[in-house]
């Protein structure tokens, strides 16, 4: 009897052996979670009293969080060139500068119909196939790769599919939902879903069914959320607990001003609009799906989760639908609100939730992501990132500059400039008139005090060393508009301080009404017959 007791012990140890050998050689599989336009204080793991985001909340408490987390540009296409390629968008060759379908790539175009100093400067309507993206880098070594939502990178014949990911649920050169949020989608990349549904949830749910009929080898996953890009849009029900909240919170008769002009745009000051409350958590559902499939397949233990936007939160113009507070901006601006952003990697047994002030860009996923499922690097590739291993392990890296340049302006009031950030010194140039502003974003996170007076040699140091960079990547320019006329834009900007700003008070106030309705009645029953 003790014996056969010794003999099965024996073999139960093999066992375990073989098993934890064969753990160590699997792959880890990844699962990359892409929000657009979430602004980096919009979420309740970063102080969000109004926004409820617990299934975000959950991979935060896992991973580690870049305090210092950007992404590589202030609007949504060129930010995702950056993690497709590890590039920064402005090098030559990518040169995707500006969202597809903005200018059409053209010099500013009489439809554009703005009275700016400048006209932006060209730029690539889509992502070059010769590009090797992060999809196409992991194929050959055995991954299954997918990609759900928002792709924004090119017509046909650059969608997702021919760019690396097997499987495509809803990626095309659309920036925005051309149904909006509820079906009929009108995208040709995703089979309509039934009345009510809604389309984060859906794409949430395409990846949890991605991840449950590939469980058994190792996959990429992108879920690549439209939300929560404009048009601002979620059910009545999450709109009437979100209206309620408000009211509850104290919310709804303000003493102060929604909106305050911040140079050339109104800028939001709170977080209570309902309806992208709503959008918010609709959008948390979605991550939610995936996260559980993970969980329903014993698979969470060995897929790496990353978090992260495609630029800052929408505080002014588009939606004007979130407040970047403390961050300065938001979407489109060239200060924190709109290039810091939520950025988490979630790495079972390595990562526990803690944070780190590190800095790490969009184009640093990329070589990131090959270092931990053990695949070669690219450098050729991936020549404008690092990866980020020795910080997820407790390290740290050389220090580096990062750099940005968006040589347009942005609906969200955005400026032609270039940026340059390094040992918490930022350093913005401005192309419209050559000045140059200097904080220190450590001391000063809402970029209040431009220090470029007091410290001369530092900002002259840095622009030289932005200008080298702009150079060896042979960036674009702006060039000078002679259509501009000042005294126009003199009273444009007097209308929307007199008028304007308190117009967008009155309108935003009006969501947050007991018997508020959406003109034209409640989203989800758009393209329906009317229920008896």
């Amino acid at each position: 009897m003790k014996k056969r007791i010794l003999s099965s012990l024996v073999v139960a140890t093999l066992l375990a052996v073989v098993s934890s050998a064969q753990a160590a050689d699997k792959k880890p599989n990844f699962l990359f979670i892409l929000v657009d336009d979430l602004g980096r204080q919009d979420m309740s793991c970063e102080g969000s009293a109004f926004h409820e985001t617990p299934n975000i909340d959950r991979i935060a408490s896992q991973a580690l969080r870049f305090s210092n987390g950007y992404s590589a540009c202030q609007v949504c296409s060129p930010s995702r060139a950056a993690i497709q390629t590890g590039k920064y968008p402005a090098r030559a060759g990518l040169g995707i500068t500006d969202y597809i379908g903005g200018t059409t790539g053209r010099n500013q175009p009489d439809k554009w119909n703005r009275n700016t100093k400048l006209l932006p400067a060209r730029y690539e309507m889509e992502m070059k196939l010769d590009e090797v993206t992060i999809a196409e880098a992991l194929k050959p070594h055995g991954y299954t790769t997918f990609f759900a939502g928002k792709w924004h990178l090119g017509h046909d014949g650059h969608g997702p599919e021919d760019q690396g990911y097997d499987i495509n649920q809803g990626g095309h050169i659309a920036g925005t939902p051309p149904g909006g949020y509820f079906p009929p989608y009108r995208n040709p990349a995703l089979a309509d879903g039934p009345q009510g549904e809604e389309l984060p949830v859906r794409l949430g749910r395409e990846t949890a069914k991605f991840i449950g009929d590939h469980k058994d080898k190792p996959f990429f996953a992108m879920l690549s959320f439209y939300s929560v890009h404009g048009p601002i849009q979620c059910s009545e029900k999450r709109w009437k607990k979100y209206q309620a909240k408000a009211e509850r919170m104290g919310l709804i008769h303000r003493d102060e001003p929604r909106f305050r002009l911040d140079r050339t745009k109104e800028v939001r000051q709170a977080q209570d609009h309902p309806v992208y409350a709503g959008m918010m958590e609709a959008m948390d559902e979605g991550v939610g799906h995936a996260l559980k499939a993970l969980d329903e397949h014993g698979l969470a233990d060995n897929t790496v989760v990353i978090f992260t936007s495609d630029n800052g939160g929408v505080s002014s113009g588009d939606g004007f639908a979130t407040s970047c507070l403390p961050l300065r901006g938001g979407k489109g601006r060239q200060w924190e609100g709109g290039v810091r952003q939520p950025y988490y990697i979630k790495w079972p047994g390595v990562t526990s939730g803690t944070r780190t002030d590190v800095p790490a860009t969009g184009t640093d996923f990329y070589p990131t992501i090959l270092d931990i499922a053990g695949v070669p690097l690219l450098p050729e590739q991936h020549k404008d990132g690092v990866s980020l291993v020795p910080v997820l392990k407790g390290g740290t890296l050389k220090d580096r500059p990062l750099f940005w340049h968006y040589p347009h302006y942005g609906n969200q009031g955005g400026e032609p400039s270039a940026i340059m950030l390094q040992d918490n010194w930022k350093l913005i140039h401005y192309f419209e008139d050559g000045r140059a502003e200097l904080y220190h974003v450590a001391r000063d996170l809402g970029e209040q005090r431009d220090l470029a007076v007091d410290h001369p040699g530092r900002a002259a140091a840095m622009l030289k060393e932005l200008q080298a960079w702009q150079k060896d990547l042979g960036v674009r320019f702006p060039t000078k508009n002679p259509k501009w006329n000042a005294e126009a834009y003199a009273k444009q900007m007097q209308s929307l301080e007199v008028k304007g700003i308190p117009n967008r008070d009155r309108q935003h106030a009006e969501f947050l009404n007991a018997d508020y309705i959406p003109r034209g009645g409640w989203w989800e029953n758009k393209g329906w017959p009317k229920k008896k």
